[in-house]
């Protein structure tokens, strides 16, 4: 499984009546394709995974790999409060001809490391696609801590993190590490170059449903070394990624798709929709 270069998380399209928006989707995942990303996550954050029914979630898998099998990598997010159900959503990825898993902590029931273990371990023994950890310990309430990474990057199935803690020390830890046949991906919009410098070669990206043509030219400029022309890449996207950290991440990665080309409309709730000025002041700073 190819992880090397930009993976887009990406946005759910709806339709003004609220459903998925299967005609759209298609289209972005042809439009990223076209800009040269790595991969596309689906069911991901960005892409509102936790509002979809069973059959939804299904027909998105369904609709990315229609539209994408055999041009990118393809990594279905599986996770769940449930370790069971992030099981079963596994076995489900592989049978719809996924590349690989990103999962996290089990968000809301707050376990120990020991459980963190214990819930990546038994999804793998599951599966033999390889997975990719979350580490986003603001949105699940726990952190994968260093000597949990370090004892299941040994695992088989574990071939990398996607570091999200915002805390670089973290990723420099693992950076630092060297574990063998593992991967520490960029999850901060606003570091990359740092884990780059440190020899990171992925990013798997909210933002890059706004920047995939300048996030594919930062990570090519990085991989070239040509370290002033990545800086100036990332400065010039700085302020919408600070606008997009700093609050309603995905009410702005959705009206503000392919630097605002293509609105993949509204969110769901519970997530609440931009008002038209605060929609008008972030599409200015995609200008």
């Amino acid at each position: 499984m190819n992880i090397e270069g930009i993976l887009v998380p990406i946005v759910t399209p709806f339709t003004a009546d609220n459903k998925i928006d299967v005609v759209k989707l298609e289209q972005l995942v042809n439009e990223f394709i076209a800009r040269k990303v790595t991969g596309i996550v689906a069911c991901g954050t960005t892409g509102e995974y936790y509002s979809f029914s069973p059959e939804e979630r299904e027909m998105v898998l369904k609709t990315i790999h229609k539209a994408a099998a055999g041009r990118c990598t393809l990594i279905a997010g599986i996770s769940d409060m449930s370790t069971e159900l992030a099981a079963k959503r596994a076995v489900e990825a592989k049978e719809l001809g996924y590349d690989g898993l990103m999962l996290s902590a089990p968000p809301y029931s707050l376990p120990s490391q020991q459980g963190i273990i214990e819930h990546f371990e038994y999804v793998a023994s599951k599966t033999d696609l390889p997975i990719i950890m979350y580490n986003f310990p603001a949105r699940v309430g726990v952190a994968i801590e260093f000597e949990t990474v370090e004892y299941l990057a040994k695992h088989p199935n574990i071939v990398g993190i996607k570091e999200s803690t915002g805390n670089f020390s973290n990723a420099l830890r693992m950076l630092q590490a060297k574990f063998e046949n593992f991967e520490v991906v960029c999850g901060c919009d606003d570091q990359p170059l740092d884990f780059f410098f440190w020899g990171a070669k992925s990013w798997i990206a909210g933002a890059a449903n706004v920047f995939p043509d300048e996030q594919v030219a930062l990570y090519n400029a990085a991989k070239a070394k040509d370290w002033d022309k990545a800086k100036a890449i990332l400065t010039s996207i700085y302020p919408a990624l600070h606008s997009m950290e700093s609050g309603d991440y995905n009410q702005k990665a959705k009206i503000g798709c392919l630097r605002g080309e293509l609105s993949a409309g509204k969110v769901r709730l519970p997530l609440h929709n931009l008002s038209e000025q605060e929609a008008k002041e972030f599409l200015a700073l995609l200008k």
